[in-house]
């Protein structure tokens, strides 16, 4: 099992409250969503009201796949122009099951 996560951070020019920020951070999470099969969450900066912290993660089994996928994402995320993009990083995980720590019943 291969687990891609991406952590992308905004900056909100113009922004003055926190209901916009939820409002741009709705629109986001719905509209990929809705598009991909992939889970989000806010991530960090709840409390600032012109930085959006967001994280993504998709599951499965091949690697090139979900690397394209992350992409396709991103590439999303920036032809929204909802909030410029300051920074991103996507990572690749293998789970294997000796990586297991606890196993869950």
């Amino acid at each position: 099992m291969i687990v891609a996560c991406c952590s992308i951070r905004f900056h909100l020019h113009g922004n003055r409250t926190l209901k916009e920020k939820r409002r741009i951070a709705n629109a986001i999470r719905d509209r990929l969503k809705n598009k991909f099969n992939i889970s989000i969450a806010e991530v960090a900066d709840q409390d600032l009201w012109q930085s959006l912290h967001l994280g993504f993660a998709a599951v499965g089994s091949d690697s090139r796949y979900l690397e394209g996928l992350m992409e396709q994402v991103l590439r999303a995320i920036e032809r929204m122009n909802l909030a410029e993009v300051v920074d991103h990083e996507v990572r690749l995980v293998r789970l294997t099951d000796s990586d297991r720590e606890t196993k869950l019943s």
